[in-house]
């Protein structure tokens, strides 16, 4: 049966995984238009390029390097929940 404590459960493991897969992707591309934005400061560069391009570059990285772990841990999640799914059913 479904209570309450197994919803919150659920949903509480399901957004720390979440967490965890957007920060995989995301303070990488963070701390690379960091270090874009301290040089452009330093030299006074002001292209929209010059910030663009490396934090897409660095995100598709992050995709190539982490993609596999990040479908592997989906599908532990997506599994996870469709076996407790079929249990509290009922």
């Amino acid at each position: 049966m479904l209570t309450p404590d197994i919803a919150v459960n659920i949903i509480t493991h399901a957004v720390q995984i979440t967490g965890l897969i957007v920060c995989v992707l995301v303070v990488p591309s963070l701390l690379g238009g960091l270090l874009v934005a301290i040089f452009q400061a330093a030299t006074q560069i002001n292209e929209q390029m010059l910030s663009f391009l490396p934090r897409l570059l660095i995100t598709l990285t992050m995709l190539i390097v982490a993609g596999h772990w990040i479908l592997r841990t989906l599908s532990e999640l997506f599994i996870e929940s469709f076996r407790q799914a079929g249990g509290l059913v009922g």
